[in-house]
C-alpha cells in the first residue's frame, strides 16, 4: 500500500492540475528537438521533480518509470571508498550528491564523465530510414543548491565539454547558492507554491477517490482550505497531513483543530526557541547542544533547523534592530553549515551567538 501522496502523483504533464503556462512551456520544450539544460527551482512541495519526471515521460515514453537502484563505488583522492545510490531507468539517472559532503565533486567527475562520455543511439527510431537516432541521457540532481563551490565548478566543465550526449536537469530550493557559470548555461524554470485554492481542489479529488467520510461538507466548512493552509502551502505536506487526519478517524470531523497536525520535531525547535530567549546561559547552551543532536539523529536536517529556530526567535524578538542582528547571524552561519562537515558546531555557535545578541 502507498502513501496517497505517491499513489496520486500525476504521470503525465497533461495530468498536471494547476500551474498551466508552466506545463505548457515544459511540454513545447519535450517536443523540440534540441532540449535544454534546465534549473527547476521553487519551495518545497510545488511540485518541482512530479513536473520533471512528467516532462521525462513527454521526452522518452513509459519507460522512465522502469526505474532501478544501483550503488555506485568512488575513490576520493585519499584513496578512501566511498558508495552512492543511483535511481535509474533507460533514460535517465537520479542523483543526489549533496549525500557525499564535501565529496560530491567525486561524484560530479566521476559519473558524470562516465555517462557523458558514451554516445546514447535510439536503434527503436531506426526503421523508418534505417539510420539510428541519436539520443541524449538526462541526469536530474537533486538539492542543487547544496552542492559545494568545486562541484559545481566541475559540473560547469561537463556540461561544456559533453553537451551533445547529456542534458542535466537540477533541481533546487533557490537560485542563491548556484554559481552564475551554470545559471547562464541553463534555462531557469520556476515552479510556483500552488494556491490554497489549488491544494483544496487536490485534496477534494483524493477524498473522492478515496470515499474518505465526512461529519460535513468539507469544501463548505471550509476543513480542506484550513489544510492546505496549514501546510504553509505545500501539497506534499497537505496530503501527508490529509491522510493521517482520515486514517486517524473513521468519519473525519471537519473543525479547525481537526485540521492542524503538528509535527514533533516542529514543536521541539518551539520548545527549544522559547528556552534560548528566555534562558540565556552557559548551562542552556549545553542543553540545548543535546536537543540538537537528538534531532540530526532523527534526520532533521541542520539547515531547517537553523532556519526553524531563526524564525521562532524572530517572532519572540520585539527588537528591530536585535531582530536585524539575529538574521545577521543566521545568514552567516547558514554559509558555514554549507561550506563545514560538522552541524553541530555550525548550530551551536549561532545558539551562542543569538543569546550574546538578545542579551
Amino acid at each position: 500500500m502507498s502513501l496517497w501522496v505517491d499513489k496520486y502523483r500525476p504521470r503525465r504533464l497533461d495530468a498536471l492540475s494547476y500551474h498551466a503556462p508552466i506545463t505548457a512551456s515544459l511540454k513545447a520544450l519535450a517536443s523540440t528537438g534540441d532540449f535544454p539544460h534546465l534549473l527547476v527551482y521553487g519551495p518545497s512541495g510545488s511540485g518541482k521533480k512530479t513536473r520533471v519526471y512528467a516532462t521525462l515521460h513527454e521526452l522518452f515514453g513509459p519507460q522512465v518509470e522502469k526505474l532501478k537502484i544501483d550503488v555506485k563505488t568512488f575513490t576520493t583522492s585519499s584513496n578512501r571508498k566511498l558508495e552512492f545510490n543511483v535511481l535509474s531507468s533507460p533514460f535517465h539517472l537520479e542523483i543526489t550528491p549533496s549525500d557525499m559532503g564535501n565529496n560530491d565533486r567525486v561524484v560530479i567527475q566521476d559519473l558524470l564523465k562516465d555517462i557523458a562520455s558514451t554516445e546514447q543511439v535510439d536503434f527503436s527510431n531506426s526503421k523508418n530510414n534505417g539510420t539510428p537516432k541519436h539520443r541524449f541521457k538526462v541526469v536530474i540532481i537533486n538539492e542543487a543548491d547544496s552542492l559545494t563551490r568545486d562541484a559545481q565548478a566541475a559540473l560547469r566543465r561537463t556540461m561544456e565539454k559533453y553537451s551533445a550526449n547529456i542534458r542535466l536537469i537540477m533541481i533546487s530550493n533557490t537560485t542563491s547558492n548556484i554559481i552564475p557559470p551554470i545559471k547562464s548555461r541553463t534555462l531557469l524554470v520556476r515552479i510556483p507554491a500552488p494556491s490554497v485554492a489549488d491544494i483544496t481542489a487536490i485534496l477534494a479529488d483524493v477524498a473522492t477517490k478515496e470515499s474518505v467520510h465526512f461529519t460535513a461538507d468539507p469544501v463548505q466548512s471550509g476543513f480542506l482550505s484550513q489544510v492546505a493552509a496549514n501546510s504553509d502551502q505545500n501539497l506534499r505536506r497537505a496530503l501527508l497531513s490529509f491522510e493521517t487526519i482520515s486514517m486517524s478517524n473513521a468519519s473525519v470531523a471537519c473543525d479547525g483543530q481537526n485540521a492542524v497536525v503538528t509535527l514533533d520535531w516542529e514543536v521541539i525547535i518551539k520548545n527549544v526557541s522559547s528556552s534560548i530567549y528566555t534562558n540565556r546561559s552557559v548551562s542552556n547552551l549545553a542543553k540545548t547542544r543535546v536537543v540538537f543532536y537528538e534531532l540530526l539523529a532523527h534526520c532533521i536536517p541542520a539547515r531547517i533547523i537553523l532556519k526553524g529556530v531563526l524564525f521562532e526567535l524572530l517572532r519572540l524578538c520585539n527588537n528591530h534592530s536585535k531582530a536585524q542582528q539575529l538574521v545577521e547571524i543566521g545568514s552567516m552561519f547558514d554559509e558555514r553549515l554549507s561550506l563545514g562537515s560538522k552541524a553541530i558546531f555550525h548550530l551551536e555557535g549561532f545558539v551562542a551567538k543569538a543569546m550574546v545578541a538578545l542579551e
